[in-house]
């Protein structure tokens, strides 16, 4: 069975920062996207970033510059570095990855959601 962990959520100061991890274990044929969406209090879940198999990456207009995504192949793990936070950043972050498990079809997987908490 597939599963995507996160950690690295927690507490941090306005204009401090954090880093995300996302590892996808379990019978793993192959990754192909991986990323993270958000879900702030009181408002619906929005994409941010995507990392490639390729290393080619996106985010949102509004983490373009303060945030980047990486990856690391051989440990199936996605990481998303946080710097210079706002309090609007504050939300629950999720991971996904679109990757095709062992002799099972292609679809997408998701984190239980790590909080990001950006207050004084």
């Amino acid at each position: 069975q597939v599963q995507l962990m996160e950690s690295g959520g927690g507490l941090v100061q306005p204009g401090g920062s954090l880093r995300l991890s996302c590892a996808a274990s379990g019978s793993i044929f192959s990754i192909n996207t991986m990323g993270w969406y958000r879900q702030g209090p009181g408002k619906e879940r929005e994409w941010i970033a995507l990392i490639g198999s390729g290393f080619t990456s996106n985010y949102e207009n509004s983490v373009k510059g303060r945030f980047a995504i990486s990856r690391d192949y051989a440990k199936n793990t996605v990481y998303l570095q946080m710097n210079s936070l706002k309090p609007e950043d504050t939300a629950v972050y999720y991971c996904y990855a679109l990757l095709t498990p062992s002799g099972r079809s292609t679809s997408t997987y998701w984190g239980q959601g790590t909080q990001v908490t950006v207050s004084s």
